[in-house]
């Protein structure tokens, strides 16, 4: 493998057999190199590919002016996120979420504290990824004695999330402010939907699904069945007309309608949780 451009001492860029540009890390793996020369394989940390022009531009811009443990914690992060998600997640991860703790990190030196203003939302609908964002913390810390607070554990698992399915930060605080919203407007009807965790849990990953398909206007892939809708708006009147009135509210304000199935088997479950808390 040879380099066809010296980034930093650190950061090289390199071709595939195919053509497709790649950056490699490694600690003095530039150093003393010029273009066309081989690069000594067993200095190689990291091999980064992203198929997006821009933010591979974007993302050697980066490198360039940032510390290499900066960008290697950064790799621990992500791998640990794979491993725990057991999933792939969208490669401009390396991108943003290297951008944002070195951010972070430089923001907190000069004695500047970022507050997430969905930090208990993102805790409880986003468990692993919180989960993953606290772990990072700790990576962070090793690797370079700086402990931020805990708000950071949020925004990292939510640039997690955004890997996972591949969307802005915006729209993934967008989701996450539609759950939350949906589950107040129930709660305060029936306050065991928020007051018992397992209970809440269990809602906020059907509303968490149920937002994803609705913002992204997928079609809900149920078949229905006539009867039992019948019979649940029949005995569940009052818990089928609080979900109407969710319905409505996110009709209003973000332009989605659930599907049928959808209020149907948030009615059950609201009434489920209801009749625990009774008896």
């Amino acid at each position: 493998m040879k380099a066809d451009k010296i980034i930093n001492n650190n950061i090289v860029s390199s071709t595939d057999c195919e053509g497709n540009e790649l950056i490699i890390m490694g600690c003095g793996i530039g150093f003393g190199k010029r273009a066309g020369q081989k690069l000594d394989e067993n200095k190689i940390e990291k091999i980064f590919r992203l198929d997006n022009k821009d933010s591979l531009e974007r993302f050697k811009e980066l490198l360039k002016k940032l510390p290499l443990e900066y960008i290697q914690v950064t790799d621990e992060i992500i791998s640990y996120a794979k491993e725990v998600l057991e999933e792939r997640l969208n490669e401009n991860v390396y991108l943003t979420l290297t951008d944002h703790i070195s951010f972070a990190i430089d923001k907190f030196k000069e004695g500047m504290l970022f507050h997430n203003a969905l930090f208990e939302e993102i805790k409880m609908f986003y468990p692993n990824e919180y989960m993953i964002g606290n772990h990072a913390l700790y990576l962070i810390e090793k690797k370079t004695g700086i402990r931020l607070i805990e708000d950071e554990a949020a925004t990292i698992a939510i640039h997690i999330v955004n890997a996972e399915y591949n969307e802005a930060i915006s729209t993934t605080f967008a989701y996450t402010q539609m759950i939350q919203e949906m589950l107040e407007i129930i709660a305060k009807e029936i306050p065991a939907c928020v007051e018992s965790s397992n209970h809440r849990d269990r809602l906020s990953i059907n509303l968490k699904h149920m937002s994803y398909r609705m913002m992204k206007e997928m079609p809900n892939p149920g078949k229905g069945d006539a009867v039992l809708f019948g019979f649940v708006r029949e005995h569940c009147k009052a818990e089928y007309e609080l979900i109407g009135k969710v319905d409505a509210f996110i009709k209003e304000k973000y332009g989605c309608t659930m599907a049928e199935e959808e209020k149907i088997h948030l009615t059950l479950n609201v009434k489920r949780i209801k009749d625990l808390s009774e008896e």
